[in-house]
């Protein structure tokens, strides 16, 4: 394995994920509140979602924000297999994630251009998606996993080959900024951002008010020493 550091070839892409701190997690039921959504999220400050594909509408949706809410940056979750990758293209995806490491689908990523951050949370996991060209990954499940404390346990052996990490799973309000204000987190996930029983309320304005809350984490914890 190559001992010194190494940029992705989508790191323009990863860049812009790191300047905006957060990306909203979602699941959405009914296409019809895709945009609204994000627009809510965007007002709150919120630039960047993953939608996760476990609903009927989530392709819709990925469509509908791109086309009207062009200032969103737009990741897909939840991408199992090889075939739907081909998918999240066709719908104007920015970037792909999933909750695991499967060789197939990260290789048909990469082969199609589609940046993208597999799943993982052991040390094995990591040395199969350095060995894919894979440097910014989802750390899932994040807090049943150990949090923090395991995942700079985790990293350790990998840190001179420039890894970053997006952790889901339990980060919320109450623990974002501690998160962010470690040097090995590019962003946070945050489902907690708009819940699916919000989304299904139309509960806008909560939307936009825990984005805000968001926002002022990554500030905070960019101004704060490290």
């Amino acid at each position: 394995m190559n001992s010194a550091p190494v940029d992705p070839p989508d790191l323009e892409l990863f860049q812009r994920i790191g300047h905006l701190g957060v990306i909203a997690v979602l699941i959405i039921d009914d296409s019809r509140d895709a945009v609204p959504l994000a627009l809510a999220l965007s007002e709150g400050g919120v630039g960047a979602i993953e939608l996760t594909l476990r609903t009927d509408a989530a392709i819709e949706s990925v469509q509908k924000i791109r086309d009207e809410v062009p200032q969103m940056t737009v990741g897909v979750g939840t991408i199992l297999r090889p075939e739907q990758v081909e998918r999240v293209i066709e719908a104007g995806g920015h970037f792909g994630v999933a909750p695991g490491f499967n060789p197939r689908t990260v290789r048909a990523a990469r082969d199609a251009g589609l940046p993208f951050a597999p799943g993982v949370c052991t040390p094995s996991d990591v040395e199969l998606a350095l060995e894919a060209g894979c440097t910014r990954l989802k750390f899932f499940p994040c807090e049943p996993c150990g949090g923090l404390p395991y995942l700079r346990s985790l990293a350790a052996p990998f840190a001179h080959l420039g890894v970053r990490f997006i952790p889901l799973g339990g980060v919320d309000a109450s623990n974002a900024e501690t998160y962010l204000m470690e040097p090995l987190i590019l962003a946070i996930g945050g489902s907690w951002l708009a819940p699916r029983e919000i989304v299904r309320e139309k509960a806008w304005d909560e939307v936009t008010r825990r984005s805000k809350v968001a926002i002022e984490a990554v500030s905070r914890a960019r101004t704060s020493d490290r």
